[in-house]
């Protein structure tokens, strides 16, 4: 079984925070619906049920098209997502401090 990443541990294991953990993870990257709702573990009918409030915040952006295929990515640009690129940073922060100490402590006996 695949381990949840921090900011799913944090905001738990819905679809909508999948599919935003899916596209942060690989952002700078452009994936078709399908491959985001793939990507994210999730049907492509829970996808269609989050598209709409991801549209309405902006949170992604169609990076190009060919023929009915849009790709998408990560707004990097949107405030909200630069607050969500800052609270996964922090976790990573707030976790490697929390496996250094736990290391100094394992040297210390």
């Amino acid at each position: 079984m695949e381990e949840k990443s921090l900011l799913l541990n944090l905001t738990g294991d819905l679809p909508l925070f999948r599919i935003i953990d899916f596209l942060l993870e690989n952002k700078g990257m452009d994936y078709s619906k399908t491959d985001i709702a793939k990507g994210a573990g999730i049907s492509r009918a829970s996808l269609f049920n989050y598209w709409i409030e991801l549209e309405k915040h902006r949170l992604i952006k169609t990076t190009r098209s060919f023929g009915k295929t849009k790709l998408y990515t990560l707004n990097v640009s949107n405030p909200i997502t630069q607050r969500i690129i800052e609270l996964e940073k922090t976790l990573i922060s707030e976790a490697m401090n929390k496996a250094v100490k736990k290391k100094e402590i394992l040297v210390e006996n």
